[in-house]
């Protein structure tokens, strides 16, 4: 069936024109060559000034604010693993299981919240939206400072995932919605790696904090750490509501024009990317009857079920069992989420530079598998265990490489786009609320061996459904593209019997 529009494919088959347009001056040859430096960042030859300022204002404020968002969600949510080790288990009698639980009520609530999130994101704007629940999580990480006791922190942290579970999903969409798929890799993985920026300030925030205000005002060093982060989180809540601009068909951001409106529309609709309609039961129809939900979902879950729950630091545990300072179990780990940060950046930039998300997510996978396989051994010298606590960061590009792919999977599709990369986290969530009490239960601790063999197992079914997915969008769009060619033939065809 034709096209609506021409250039562009049926509604729900990705076009991937944009994993080729990296242009240059043509060589003698008759080939279009790059400069070396392509590779690192966008290039586009025949991009004009006008776009390349647009896109550098998306970067600025979008990509910034995004990233700021993003810190203070995993700041909010990775808190409660600093506070359990310095000193909050012992002040609430919390044994070693609690902090299962409390983690599980915080996966309960992410679940909950992420399909219904994404439906509402396609009729609300997005600066509206996402500070909203920005806020209602700052709110909520002040009141854990005041929780008496063990149900309390658990009752609190299932309303922190509520209103957490809009952000991650909401962010991608948002980041596919204005760039294009040789530009979306590198900038989805920079603000995912905010992420591993607020694992290594929570760290240095906790350590600061118990040393300096561990007792000031009666209060101990993990109820000032509750303090602090909401503090540097109100800030950020607030400028959302100024600076996410929305989606291409309905923003009104101030440092947008109205050329600047018209490009973005333009841009998406050059790739394929399909704004938003109305979400009704001929989308769910649509969306669920392809593949792509279906296959990126086990993906996801896989992904997101690989490891321990975000509480459940085993690098931190071994250092406790080896009795460093609550000082040094704070700030050891960062070194991991400085590695972690520096490959997520590297693998993007390579993956948009190759133009091959799977190739890269399978170099992920093997080094994660390569880590784990070590720790399940765990009979290993300590300087090799120190490594592959570092080396398993290297699996974390996984999933924002994972989401850009979806992105670009379900392009043609905004409707399906939303709703796919909401069912992705929140199934991946909803296993979580129960895999990691079979897999990391606490009482397992330091050694974790029976986590660490689940998790190695893990990566090989990993690679396996990465190679399907790669399999099967390569063969999608083999047959999108014979399709668009036999619908030019017969056009042309058309225009020669007349």
């Amino acid at each position: 069936m034709p096209s609506e529009h021409e250039g562009e494919s049926p509604k729900g088959l990705a076009v991937d024109e944009s994993f080729s347009d990296r242009t240059s001056a043509t060589s003698p040859h008759g080939k279009e060559k790059a400069p070396w430096w392509s590779y690192i960042w966008d290039y586009e030859p025949g991009r004009s000034h006008e776009e390349r300022v647009f896109i550098q204002k998306l970067d600025v404020f979008l990509i910034t604010m995004l990233s700021f968002g993003y810190f203070i969600k995993n700041l909010d949510q990775t808190n409660i693993s600093n506070a359990f080790v310095s000193g909050m288990k012992e002040d609430l009698s919390m044994n070693g299981n609690e902090l299962n639980l409390v983690d599980t009520a915080w996966t309960v609530g992410y679940v909950v919240g992420q399909i219904p999130s994404q439906i509402v994101l396609t009729k609300v704007r997005p600066s509206i939206w996402v500070p909203s629940c920005e806020l209602l999580w700052t709110v909520l990480t002040f009141c854990l400072a005041a929780a008496k006791t063990s149900n309390h922190v658990i009752v609190i942290r299932f309303f922190v995932g509520l209103a957490e579970s809009i952000f991650y999903p909401a962010a991608h969409t948002i980041l596919g919605s204005w760039y294009k798929p040789s530009e979306l890799g590198k900038r989805a993985c920079i603000f995912h790696a905010s992420s591993a920026a607020a694992s290594m300030f929570s760290g240095y925030l906790q350590a600061g904090v118990y040393k300096g205000l561990n007792g000031v005002h009666g209060l101990t060093g993990w109820k000032w750490l509750f303090i602090m982060d909401g503090i540097i989180s109100l800030p950020i809540c607030i400028a959302g509501f100024f600076l996410i601009p929305d989606l291409p068909e309905n923003t009104r951001a101030f440092y947008l024009n109205e050329k600047d409106r018209e490009m973005a529309r333009n841009r998406m609709n050059a790739v394929g990317r399909a704004p938003r309609t109305k979400l009704g039961l001929s989308a769910f129809k649509r969306i669920f009857g392809r593949w792509h939900v279906y296959y990126l979902t086990i993906l996801y879950i896989i992904f997101i079920n690989i490891g321990p729950s975000s509480s459940v630091n085993p690098f931190s545990l071994w250092l406790k069992s080896k009795g460093e300072s609550v000082e040094k179990i704070n700030i050891i780990p960062t070194a991991a989420s400085a590695i972690q940060l520096v490959l997520t950046v590297s693998f993007a930039i390579i993956s948009d530079a190759i133009r091959h998300r799977a190739s890269i997510m399978s170099i992920s996978t093997f080094l994660g598998g390569f880590a784990a396989l070590l720790l399940a051994i765990w009979n290993i010298p300590d300087g090799l265990k120190w490594f592959a606590f570092l080396l398993q960061r290297a699996s974390v590009p996984y999933g924002p490489l994972s989401m850009s792919w979806a992105n670009e999977i379900c392009g043609a599709d905004a409707e399906e786009r939303a709703i796919v990369i909401g069912i992705m986290n929140s199934l991946g969530y909803a296993f979580n609320a129960w895999v990691p009490l079979l897999t990391y239960p606490q009482v397992d601790a330091p050694k974790f061996r029976k986590g660490f063999i689940f998790s190695t197992i893990a990566f090989g079914a990993q690679a396996a459904i990465t190679a399907t997915v790669a399999y099967l969008f390569k063969r999608e769009k083999k047959k999108t593209k014979s399709e668009r060619d036999e619908e030019g033939t017969e056009a042309t065809g058309d225009r020669r019997s007349e």
